[in-house]
């Protein structure tokens, strides 16, 4: 996604076909709980998810989640949204013979389909949107979706202030990297990353946003260290 300001584009490295295929591996090592994450996310969209939905997938690229959502509801069909072509490309490959039900769409949400839909999700991609189009982007997923549909998202959210907090936050990830497997110097190069490069909101202003956005009950459904998740409903 494109940024605002001069600093490095966070999303450069999914423009990278070899960091794409190692995403899921490295991924997973860096964000607590990510497989279960994507269960949860499945469980809360089919609480209100009809059986035959149509879900859009912002973020889909690599395709994890879309393949959890395909395997556990086989009457669902998507739409995934991504910006990286080595990313799309990741996700059908994963996908094989699930992506049959994908509708993939290179680009961002606002050139997405109309749908409209009847649940989304946007999972560790919130981060990456720069603050002042952070709104508009939670608008048009709203404007996608039917009254009701429920919408999931999961990114980096947590306290920023005062430096300190946010500086012990910062190191929570690093440690729980180093503890997955990662190289120490590779972690504090990816919290540092963070501290220095992704547009952060604490958690109390992500549901502010969310609110503003036009969704309404707005719930934390899960914290793992850095990382926060909500739903809400169109």
């Amino acid at each position: 996604m494109s940024t605002s300001s001069n600093r490095a584009n966070p999303n450069a490295p999914f423009a990278d076909p070899q960091a794409a295929a190692s995403y899921a591996d490295r991924t997973r090592r860096l964000v607590p709980g990510w497989d279960d994450l994507q269960k949860m996310a499945g469980v809360l969209l089919a609480e209100r998810a009809p059986p035959e939905a149509s879900v859009l997938v912002v973020g889909a690229g690599g395709g994890a989640e879309l393949g959890v959502f395909a395997q556990s509801q086989p009457n669902w069909r998507f739409a995934g949204v991504d910006p990286s072509e080595p990313m799309l490309q990741l996700a059908q490959a994963t996908l094989g013979p699930l992506a049959a039900r994908v509708d993939f769409h290179q680009g961002y949400v606002h050139t997405a389909p109309a749908g409209p839909f009847d649940a989304a999700t946007c999972l560790l991609t919130l981060h990456f949107v720069p603050l002042d189009e952070r709104l508009a982007t939670l608008k048009a997923i709203r404007q996608r979706l039917r009254p009701g549909a429920p919408l999931v998202t999961a990114h980096l959210s947590f306290p920023l202030a005062p430096p300190k907090e946010r500086a012990q936050w910062l190191a929570r990830y690093a440690a729980f990297a180093v503890a997955s497997g990662v190289d120490a110097e590779a972690a504090q190069r990816a919290a540092t990353a963070i501290d220095t490069a992704l547009p952060l909101l604490g958690p109390a202003e992500e549901e502010a946003l969310l609110a503003q956005a036009g969704f309404g009950g707005i719930r934390l459904f899960y914290a793992g260290l850095a990382f926060r998740g909500w739903v809400a409903q169109a």
